[in-house]
């Protein structure tokens, strides 16, 4: 049975002829994003307003539909795939920043706004978004809404969460509602907090209040070299002990710091067995005494401290962290990037079984990940052509996150759980947890067309019942496009 041509008409009718995709070859575009699963929409429309992401949403609902949220695609756990069909819905042309209150510190900006070209936006006002994800040249501010994404200097300015004070959002039933706004707290329940990080599966946010941050007065980066991985280690254990707190604290292993600098040039020692990019920031006094601080710890196992000259040096090393999946896409057709997080004085414990997992498995993993906070993002090299390669990815994925449950950590800290991770859900959550939070779910969205078999394992994932209701949900696409 064919997706119904009505509702590509319609979807046309509302947001414009050349605002809508239905034909495959277009559609294959957006059947995955940054991570190893894909599954093929039914059509792609690119909204502008909120009342067309209303329209649209109303139309999904009636013709029973479901419909994705999506940004950049660069997600990594599958949240903007759409796993059932239906409608996924483009921000790529909702990327205005609709207000800037220097006075007040806030940004008013549609979903579809880069991450980055926000913070240059303001930098002329002294300010910046400090949720920097290392895909921030790409990623828009809606799906780090949606994923509650994190960042290398969100180790002391916390993650998208804590810089985003008001939503616009459109409900499952099309109703434009919002939460929160300019003042840091609101009062009644916080439905701010509530909605970032929830994947798309409660509304879709059409406009979003965040906060912006004053440049800081003085910034030092430090490249700590290390002989062995086990030595960067500890060091960040060291660190954490001292009850140094610095900007950012990122972690790179020899393996991987190679193929970084051979693609980047960004100034790390090939022959290192690790190092430690550390950036310090805030009044010049004070980072001068951290400096201090952090040389001195480092300078216990490091075999040299660095301290970047220049601005140009500083923004060669963070090039090079920034770019590091890239480089190493250089060299493997395939990788898969894990998301698990552990308390920091476990760092060394699980580096060294993330070793003996790719060992086991026959895999090459490289680390690079943000030490400050334990938030681990072991890049599994392998072969997607080659299924038993895949089977054994996916093995070694699983392994890695089960151990970082066992150490009293999580499973994600910033990619979501998306398609990727809903089945080990319950690794972390009693069968009363998963109660709860699928109660919440169903309240926002209880039938289930907005984002369906997100985040939940399928077993308590979305109610099939609306199918016989609605004869044009989840029906196949076939070549050529819809009838």
């Amino acid at each position: 049975m064919l997706f119904a041509s009505s509702i590509v008409r319609q979807l046309r009718k509302i947001a414009g002829r050349d605002a809508v995709l239905s034909a495959r070859e277009d559609l294959m575009l957006y059947e995955y994003d940054g991570g190893v699963q894909r599954a093929l929409p039914q059509a792609v429309v690119f909204p502008q307003t909120t009342e067309q992401v209303a329209r649209i949403v109303k139309l999904a609902g009636k013709e029973g539909v479901p419909i994705v949220p999506r940004g950049a695609g660069t997600g990594l756990s599958g949240g903007a795939i759409a796993r059932k069909g239906g409608i996924i819905l483009g921000f790529s042309r909702m990327n205005k920043i609709l207000e800037v209150d220097v006075g007040n510190q806030r940004a008013i900006v549609q979903p579809g706004v880069v991450n980055l070209d926000l913070s240059h936006a303001v930098a002329k006002h002294g300010l910046y978004f400090a949720p920097d994800p290392s895909s921030q040249k790409a990623c828009t501010i809606g799906g780090n809404v949606a994923e509650n994404s994190g960042g290398p200097h969100t180790l002391a300015y916390g993650v998208t969460v804590n810089h985003v004070t008001g939503l616009e959002v459109v409900l499952p039933d099309g109703r434009v509602v919002q939460f929160g706004g300019k003042p840091a707290e609101s009062p009644g329940y916080d439905l701010t907090g509530f909605f970032v990080g929830s994947e798309g599966t409660l509304g879709i946010a059409t406009a979003i209040t965040v906060k912006l941050m004053r440049l800081p007065e003085s910034v030092a980066t430090l490249l700590a070299i290390f002989d062995s991985i086990d030595a960067a280690a500890q060091t960040v254990v060291a660190l954490t002990s001292e009850g140094v707190t610095a900007a950012a604290l990122e972690l790179l292993d020899g393996w991987t710091l190679r193929t970084v600098e051979e693609a980047m040039h960004a100034g790390y020692p090939m022959d290192s067995g690790a190092v430690l990019l550390i950036e310090l920031e805030g009044m010049r006094e004070a980072v001068d005494d951290q400096k201090a601080a952090v040389i001195a710890v480092c300078n216990r196992l490091a075999r040299e401290v660095r301290v970047a000259k220049d601005e140009s040096e500083r923004q060669r090393l963070w090039a090079g962290r920034k770019n590091a999946f890239g480089a190493v896409g250089r060299i493997s057709p395939s990788y898969y990037v894990q998301d698990g997080v552990i308390p920091r004085t476990r760092v060394p414990d699980t580096l060294r079984r993330i070793e003996e997992i790719a060992k086991k498995y026959s895999l090459t993993i490289g680390n690079i990940f943000h030490a400050g906070d334990g938030n681990l993002h072991p890049l599994i090299l392998f072969d997607s052509r080659d299924p038993a390669q895949m089977e054994r990815t996916l093995a070694a994925g699983k392994e890695i996150l089960a151990y970082c449950i066992s150490v009293g950590g999580s499973i994600t800290g910033e990619h979501g759980v998306g398609m990727e991770k809903s089945e080990i859900l319950p690794l972390m959550f009693t069968p009363s947890d998963l109660d709860v939070m699928q109660r919440l779910h169903d309240v926002f969205n209880p039938a289930c067309l907005l984002n369906p078999q997100k985040i939940f394992p399928m077993a308590r994932s979305c109610r099939e019942t609306n199918a016989a209701a609605h004869p044009a949900a989840g029906l196949a696409f076939t070549q050529g496009g819809p009838a």
